[in-house]
């Protein structure tokens, strides 16, 4: 098998991409340089392109504007399928959340990828994947290519230290469904989640970015203290 090189990824993604691929009406990074980073990322677990089949993964092509778990023939995760039933759809922002960190986007979710962290390498992946997409004009309003509003939360934010009974105090309201012995029972678990996870978790559902309308109101009640305890209280919980 031929080795692999920068060059010989870039020309394949080239070879393979539709008319106009490289040259969107509306830039969210660089396409030929997402190219490399869906070949290093992604291309084990995903195709693209024409003739993509399912594989370990979904088949990204036309996924922006997609309702998550829509695919009937492919083999989702409960999380996810559960996220595309309360409204879930892969626009700008969600894309960029999933591919930065996927469990802080959809707890549960098979995908056993770690996130991608590094923003302009994201941005310039999904870029390549837009183009297998529709591409709208860009205007604010317009899905795609909206900026996008990510979870960004500061250091200051993570490095609270949740005070673990006085999340054990607000936790009544959270165990109306979540269960205290950790069973899942058609609700996500959060017994035992890590403390970043669950206020990463919160606060997307605090700036809507996950979708389910009784816990963005339950996350937009409480300010960053609260949040930082009862993750606290939800980590300790599972020990």
């Amino acid at each position: 098998m031929p080795k692999l090189t920068f060059s010989s990824i870039l020309l394949a993604g080239a070879l393979l991409a539709p008319a106009g691929v490289f040259a969107q009406a509306t830039p969210i990074g660089d396409a030929e340089a997402g190219a490399q980073v869906y070949q290093r990322e992604c291309a084990s677990c995903h195709q693209i392109g024409e003739g993509a089949l399912h594989r370990i993964g979904p088949h990204l092509n036309r996924i922006f504007d997609r309702r998550a778990g829509s695919y009937e023939e492919f083999r989702y995760s409960e999380a996810l399928s559960r996220q595309g039933r309360d409204g879930l759809r892969w626009d700008l922002a969600r894309l960029h959340a999933y591919i930065e960190n996927p469990r802080a986007l959809v707890s549960g979710t098979r995908m056993a990828y770690r996130g991608l962290r590094d923003e302009k390498r994201r941005a310039d992946l999904i870029a390549y994947i837009r183009a297998y997409s529709d591409q709208p004009q860009n205007i604010p309003e317009a899905s795609p290519t909206a900026l996008r509003a990510e979870v960004e939360l500061s250091e200051e934010t993570l490095a609270i230290e949740g005070d673990a009974e006085f999340g054990a105090f607000l936790s009544a309201e959270c165990t109306t469904c979540h269960q205290r012995s950790g069973d899942h029972a058609g609700i996500p678990g959060i017994v035992g989640w890590p403390q970043e996870d669950f206020v990463v978790a919160m606060h997307a559902y605090k700036q809507e970015l996950r979708p389910h309308a009784v816990m963005q109101s339950v996350a937009q009640r409480l300010d960053e203290e609260e949040i930082a305890a009862l993750a606290a209280y939800f980590e300790n919980l599972g020990n």
